[in-house]
């Protein structure tokens, strides 16, 4: 990268090399002129020169003229892109997913107002990316669809207590697997399911879950309410999410705010941050040209 300007196809330029041994050959074997003094007869040539068929003094001028468009063609296909001012409108290709363990377990501890205070500082790491909110204790509900209006999401996530979801006991597995819905529902590309929780319940059928995450694009993150668990470890490693504990709250917002763009990147939505520059530069390798056309140019 060289000041705002970016190669998106960089690998294009390994062509240059061989477009330059290619002109030394010919410009060592002879062009224009130079090839019809060892092909014609000497009165042959002196004959067309004087028809204006073979112009000596324009002998080389060419070969670099032609040599020079497809020295542009490769520069052009390696992609110089400057970045979109407007990248960050799509960055809600890669929304959050907040999904709360709201179950007796987790809202009568201790730790509970910890947790909630995580997840409002998490939610605040979003950015211009959308987010939504899904409880579940015995059973699980969208409480917030996917929205940019993260104040209200922030609200809503401040009135979450014990009762608010009546459902009796700890069902991760139907909120893992309506996150998947609502995931696809709202055409995220690359999205992340947090899940804030004390780990209960994790077992065969979360994995399954997990794994319908994974087909749906997104990655399973865990924030322990108390300690780390195997179970979160697994699940977060088989989509590629991470584990934090309610007090890593520095590592939790970093993780959140360096980790959407690289993913649509990776994914194969570079041109949704840089704006491709090369199909200009093929127009512009078409001036060389006119040169050819010029009278006597051959």
């Amino acid at each position: 990268m060289v000041g705002d300007v970016t190669l998106l196809r960089p690998f294009w330029l390994l062509a240059l090399p061989g477009i330059a041994l290619l002109a030394l050959w010919l410009w060592r074997r002879g062009v224009g002129a130079a090839v019809w003094q060892r092909a014609a007869r000497p009165e042959l040539l002196v004959a067309m020169t004087a028809l204006g068929r073979v112009t000596p003094a324009a002998g080389r001028m060419p070969l670099w003229v032609a040599l020079s468009l497809p020295v542009i063609i490769v520069i052009a296909l390696a992609g110089p892109a400057a970045e979109r001012r407007d990248a960050p409108a799509f960055r809600n290709l890669d929304g959050v997913l907040f999904v709360v363990d709201v179950s007796e377990g987790v809202t009568g501890s201790e730790g509970w107002p910890d947790l909630q205070m995580t997840a409002r500082f998490a939610l605040g790491a979003l950015g211009s990316r959308p987010g939504g909110l899904i409880v579940y204790a015995g059973d699980a509900y969208e409480a917030v669809d996917m929205t940019g209006d993260l104040r209200e999401l922030g609200q809503t996530l401040s009135l979450l207590e014990a009762g608010t979801v009546p459902d009796p006991g700890a069902r991760p597995d139907r909120a893992l697997m309506l996150a998947a819905h609502v995931l696809r529902g709202a055409e995220v590309i690359a999205g992340d399911v947090l899940v804030f929780t004390d780990g209960s319940e994790l077992g065969p059928e979360t994995l399954r879950a997990a794994t319908e995450l994974k087909a749906a694009g997104a990655r399973l993150s865990f924030v322990a309410l108390r300690d780390v668990s195997p179970q979160m470890q697994s699940h977060a490693t088989l989509t590629g999410g991470q584990v934090f504990g309610a007090d890593e709250v520095n590592a939790l917002t970093d993780w959140l705010t360096q980790s959407a763009r690289p993913r649509l990147e990776r994914q194969g939505y570079p041109l949704l941050f840089w704006h491709d520059l090369g199909r200009y530069l093929l127009a512009f390798g078409l001036l060389p040209l006119l040169w050819l056309f010029r009278r006597g140019a051959a």
